[in-house]
């Protein structure tokens, strides 16, 4: 698509853009929908076009999350940690950390699996409010600045007391939890990252690249995979496929099938988003050609010395 069409999809009328009223009104039509109609191939189609219309809004970066998110992409990072020999080093950096829910969600997911491992994780963002917030670990039971009452949403109660001390008005990260995080104001686009945290055994690099134009995305996926160890492993949720696709095929990485349907439809909020949001993930399809590399959401990259 031209940057002329682009700039015309984003033209505003009275402070209102014709293309997001379109995208809302259909995208209220399709979330009426029953689920054996819109998986109609022409129905699908039809979506498809919507969402390269909604790829073509105005991006922005949010704070939103949830605490255990994708709970088959924490299985997975089990599994990988369950490789590592006993009393090993884990090294992990997340990348667009934002407050901290993701940062904690591993953590928790590991060193329950693995106690004897020790891992070190560094955190990133470019926010260093985010940072702070995410470093001080409390997160109030209602809204706050940087979260609103749903980010608790995906915790049973068991788990609330296993990751959270309960205080009136808040929830604190146990201890345990906020050990060996090493907390980075940096830029994932920085081509210096790599020098400065050293290399990881995981990378997580999930839901933020949506929010990016996709220059600045893809330039940003290729920079993060330079963190990685050779052999090491890529985790890139919550981005345009068409662009994960084509940098990892470029750069040579073996996507890993293991829970690959799983964790694509993890994420009950980004599976909603499709197909009139931007940041929406569409319905996995086993009948395209590369469905194996389109749908991947871990990959290992490089071979392993």
């Amino acid at each position: 698509m031209t940057s002329r069409v682009r700039r015309l999809l984003r033209l505003t009328l009275f402070g209102k853009s014709p293309l997001g009223v379109a995208l809302r009104l259909n995208g209220w039509v399709w979330r009426r929908l029953p689920s054996w109609l819109t998986a109609a191939r022409p129905i699908r189609a039809y979506g498809a076009l919507l969402h390269a219309l909604a790829r073509q809004q105005t991006r922005r970066q949010s704070f939103g999350t949830f605490f255990l998110r994708n709970r088959p992409e924490l299985d997975l990072m089990r599994r990988l940690a369950h490789r590592t020999g006993d009393g090993s080093t884990l090294t992990i950096a997340v990348v667009a950390c934002s407050v901290g829910a993701e940062v904690y969600s591993i953590l928790w997911a590991i060193r329950s699996a693995r106690p004897d491992l020790k891992v070190v994780l560094h955190a990133i963002d470019v926010s260093q409010a985010a940072l702070d917030f995410a470093e001080l670990g409390v997160y109030t039971v209602g809204p706050s600045r940087f979260h609103d009452g749903s980010i608790f949403e995906r915790v049973t109660e068991r788990e609330m007391e296993q990751v959270f001390e309960r205080q009136a008005a808040s929830r604190r990260i146990r201890a345990w939890l906020r050990e060996g995080i090493v907390w980075h104001r940096a830029d994932a686009g920085d081509p210096d990252l790599p020098e400065v945290l050293g290399r990881q055994d995981i990378v997580v690099a999930n839901r933020f690249l949506c929010h990016m134009d996709p220059p600045d995305a893809e330039r940003c996926l290729r920079n993060v995979a330079r963190l990685l160890t050779p052999g090491g492993h890529l985790f890139v949720s919550g981005i345009d496929l068409d662009i994960r696709t084509k940098v990892s095929r470029d750069l040579g990485w073996t996507p890993l099938p293991d829970l690959m349907g799983a964790i694509h439809d993890g994420d009950p909020s980004l599976r909603r988003q499709w197909p009139c949001g931007y940041t929406g993930l569409e319905p996995l399809d086993t009948t395209r050609a590369d469905w194996r590399v389109r749908y991947a959401s871990v990959f290992q990259v490089g071979e392993r010395r």
